[in-house]
């Protein structure tokens, strides 16, 4: 089926649900939908045949939505012998059109009006995901689609309707077999929640038992199989994944865990202290702390190219720590914070959907270093992170700490990094960040962070002209930074940041707040 798929996972599936991936940029949230359910789920492309699905025996399988028309030339297919496993299916929009383009009878046309944004849906029969449901009442649904049901299955009924469409959902009670037009995962479907547990509960009859302490215990086992009696190394960052994953794999092994933290000379102001101070009290162990900060300033002397930081910095990374990591005896493999997210992301192997961004965790290692990767939190999202820190005991300075980038402030300092910019930048973020804490902000925000921008502004200070540079603050809410929306701070407080860091922060006579959401922009500046 597929090779990324270890046994755990394939023990998981048959408890719950496979979602195929038909290039929907809403397929994450399916998958998010059905874990805060307390039910497993896994993304995967859709396989050729149909063999494959049933020896991983899901409880029920979701067809995600797609950009394509069943009827473009090299739309992507359902599995052949898909609807005949007996395995209850949810379509949503294109997989709808899938199973009533290869059920007998069923026939979809381009609609003559396409229907994109907030409909209101009539709730015809009060049965399958919408059990419970009041006939007749009306809900609002999230549309995207432009073709629709010319002509309903055998065996199918119109289970809701819209103004424009009349089979806005239909349902085959004997085989289980559910289709819906609209997008129950969104938050623009405000009863989408309702409607997923219906298909999980009363269609598939799972078992709202995936949880966090599930989690760890099969984790626990799953660790001790794969690493046996070898040690292992982590790279310490101070963020949340690597903090989490390493304490996960020492609860296994215990010992025979050895964390690395690389000072890159990248990080906010305090950080290297404050870390070396939190790894001591909450892992139980002090890790191997290295001083790599002027050979990281070296090797970005005169770039200015994003990409070209990234690759540099993580390049002399990989050196560093391998250095380090040499240095060890019996160590075989490398733990990695690794989330489902950065998969996705980062590669193209779910569904037709395309690569947004490469990460610096994902890809594996350079064939000189000698390490098998182990990545404890690969099936997890942020916030799943963030529940399985909690349940491990770590504290909420470490678990509710803000993301912060791989390449660190170099990606922050836009144009040439220089100890002085990076200097200037960490006084202005800090100054912000202390605002937010003050302000009771930050608990509220997915990520707060300061860019010095490589621009300089006219300024007047002291009756004198100025000539200096713009700092650009940025805040942003989100739920797993797959999209995000700018933070809405009132005026007075970004007044009283702004004087702050013009005041305090040398060299600095103008500062910015960006108003931008991901997407179009992305969270980070580079």
């Amino acid at each position: 089926m597929d090779s990324r798929l270890s046994a755990r996972v394939v023990e998981e599936i048959d408890k719950g649900i496979l979602i195929l991936d038909y290039g929907s940029q809403y397929t994450q949230l399916i998958a998010r939908g059905v874990r805060e359910l307390k039910v497993f789920s896994e993304i995967l492309p859709p396989p050729e045949d149909a063999e494959a699905i049933k020896a991983l025996g899901p409880k029920g399988i979701i067809l995600s939505g797609g950009p394509a028309s069943v009827y473009d030339p090299g739309a992507p297919d359902v599995p052949s012998g898909l609807l005949d496993l007996g395995i209850p299916i949810l379509g949503i929009c294109y997989g709808m059109h899938l199973i009533a383009k290869e059920s007998p009878g069923g026939e979809i046309r381009r609609g003559k009006r396409r229907e994109y944004g907030g409909a209101s849906l009539e709730i015809v029969r009060a049965r399958g995901v919408f059990h419970g449901f009041e006939p007749g009442s009306e809900i609002p649904v999230w549309m995207s689609h432009g073709d629709l049901i010319e002509r309903l299955p055998e065996g199918f009924e119109v289970i809701a309707r819209t103004e424009n469409t009349e089979a806005a959902a239909i349902y085959h009670p004997g085989k289980h077999l559910v289709g819906v037009q609209f997008h129950p995962e969104v938050a623009h479907t405000p009863r989408g929640k309702e409607i997923l547990a219906n298909f999980l509960f009363d269609v598939c009859r799972c078992r709202p038992e995936w949880t966090m302490k599930g989690f760890i215990q099969s984790s626990l086992i799953a660790i001790r199989e794969e690493i046996g009696d070898h040690g292992a190394i982590c790279g310490l960052s101070g963020g949340v994944d690597s903090f989490v994953s390493a304490t996960l794999v020492r609860e296994a092994i215990g010992d025979r865990l050895t964390c690395i933290f690389v000072d890159n000379g990248l990080l906010r102001k305090g950080e290297a202290a404050s870390l070396r101070e939190i790894f001591r009290q909450h892992l139980g162990a002090k890790p191997i702390m290295v001083d790599a900060r002027d050979e990281f300033l070296r090797t970005l002397r005169g770039v200015v190219d994003p990409e070209e930081k990234r690759r540099r910095i993580g390049h002399l990374f990989i050196d560093v720590f391998g250095r380090e990591a040499r240095k060890l005896k019996d160590v075989e493999y490398l733990v990695q914070g690794t989330l489902y997210p950065d998969v996705i992301e980062s590669t193209s192997v779910h569904g037709p959907s395309s690569t947004i961004k490469t990460h610096h965790n994902v890809g594996g290692l350079p064939k000189e270093l000698p390490f098998k990767v182990h990545e404890p939190l690969r099936w997890l999202f942020k916030d799943e992170v963030r529940e399985l820190g909690r349940e491990l005991g770590l504290p909420d300075v470490v678990i509710g700490r803000h993301p912060f980038p791989g390449p660190g402030l170099a990606v922050r300092v836009l144009g040439e990094v220089t100890a002085d910019r990076l200097d200037r930048l960490r006084e202005a973020d800090a100054i912000f960040i202390e605002e937010v804490h003050k302000a009771g902000h930050y608990e509220e925000i997915w990520q707060a962070f300061a860019v010095l921008l490589p621009v300089h502004s006219v300024g007047v200070m002291g009756d004198k002209r100025t000539y200096e540079n713009v700092v650009a603050l940025r805040a942003v809410t989100s739920r797993d930074g797959m999209t995000a929306d700018w933070y809405s701070f009132p005026p007075d407080f970004l007044g009283k940041v702004s004087r702050r860091i013009i005041n305090e922060v040398d060299g600095v006579n103008r500062v910015v707040y960006d108003i931008s959401s991901k997407p179009p922009s992305t969270i980070e500046w580079e």
